[in-house]
């Protein structure tokens, strides 16, 4: 049996190392926290007047979804030194290939998920960090999450102020028409037919809104295997078809080193391990992978990620051919295809630069499993 050899952290690391470590470790200990405290308040009778109404707020509130998010926003809260630290910790670099127009919309489509998108939230939900606000100028973006996330006490507000929204259609639609989103019809309303909707339907006013999804979502984090660049990306047709409705480009964002930020335990296919947490992620909507990384006084052991470079490439936008309410298989599948190569010439162009040595082999190259 081989030994586990454990690296120990030595006395003397520097002080901005360890802050950078701390910060890393707050953020990935948010939902923890926030849910202590939620549950600490609550073994007080006194606040019961104030969380029983807030409960009900959290249960029925529709901030997340009607669009308001650029406007909850707290800009000091997103430019905390806290995220600078963040960033610097791996360092997470923001590269990009073209200017985007800011009289357009635009969907930023993030590849791949890793473990938990450390590249999407150091990215997209904060400023002044990896340099967004300069290199595209004019665009207000919002990154999107789990709808769950925002029924979590304290922790939705945690959201909300930094500026997050949910993923999904109804909020999508909304943050890139930049107006309050309407309640869901009827289903059992009559559509009118697809012709007569795309003549009534019109383009949003103005430009210059953004949204950020993480593609891939819960399945492809169990893909998140250093040395490899496993997508799953061709069942995912409803930001498709959001891209069409809405008339915005398509951006691929291709993050080298986000799978390298922790080791995972692949379970045997088919296995109880492996059916176990796919059933997870079909009832919470979320998976749980077994993955470790390093401590905070080791670096051999732990949950924290590892210091590695993560550098995240912005492709060019990828425009539907024309904009309709209802979009036809034949329109979807065009844009998927023009999609995909975009996000084939985003790997070829820069696997080289920035992912040399880390993907060996056949194994190395970016396949789309689903």
């Amino acid at each position: 049996m081989v030994p586990i050899r454990i690296r120990m952290a030595p006395l003397n690391v520097p002080m901005k190392r360890r802050l950078q470590t701390a910060a890393v470790l707050l953020h990935g200990f948010t939902i923890p926290l926030y849910t202590s405290l939620f549950w600490f308040l609550l073994a007080i009778p006194l606040t019961w007047p104030i969380l029983l109404p807030y409960l009900l707020y959290c249960l029925f509130s529709e901030a997340h979804l009607d669009g308001s998010a650029p406007r909850r926003r707290s800009p000091f809260l997103r430019s905390l030194p806290l995220w600078r630290l963040y960033t610097d910790y791996f360092p997470l670099k923001l590269h990009a290939t073209t200017a985007l127009d800011p009289a357009k919309n635009y969907i930023f489509t993030y590849h791949p998920h890793g473990i938990i998108s450390h590249g999407a939230f150091g990215h997209f939900c904060t400023e002044h960090t990896t340099g967004f606000e300069a290199l595209f100028p004019g665009i207000t973006n919002t990154l999107l999450t789990l709808d769950s996330n925002f029924r979590v006490p304290f922790y939705r507000d945690f959201l909300l102020l930094m500026g997050l929204a949910s993923v999904s259609r109804r909020s999508c639609e909304a943050l890139l028409r930049g107006e309050a989103a309407p309640r869901p019809s009827s289903p059992n309303s009559t559509p009118a037919s697809s012709c007569s909707l795309q003549q009534q339907y019109t383009a949003p006013s103005g430009g210059g809104r953004a949204i950020t999804i993480v593609l891939g979502g819960a399945r492809e984090s169990l893909e998140a295997i250093p040395g490899r660049m496993a997508l799953v990306v061709k069942r995912r047709r409803g930001v498709l078809k959001i891209a069409i409705r809405e008339n915005a480009g398509l951006v691929p964002v291709l993050s080298f080193g986000e799978n390298e930020l922790y080791e995972q335990v692949v379970p045997a296919g088919g296995g109880v391990v492996a059916r176990l947490q796919m059933f997870v992620k079909r009832v919470a909507g979320f998976t749980v992978p077994l993955f470790h990384a390093r401590g905070v006084f080791n670096y051999d052991v732990g949950l924290l990620p590892y210091r590695r470079e993560v550098n995240t490439v912005v492709g060019r936008p990828v425009f539907p051919r024309a904009q309709m309410e209802s979009p036809r298989d034949g329109d979807v599948e065009e844009l998927q295809e023009r999609y995909l190569a975009e996000l084939r010439r985003l790997w070829e162009e820069h696997k080289d630069v920035y992912a040399r040595g880390r993907l060996p082999g056949k194994e190395g190259e970016m396949v789309f499993v689903g």
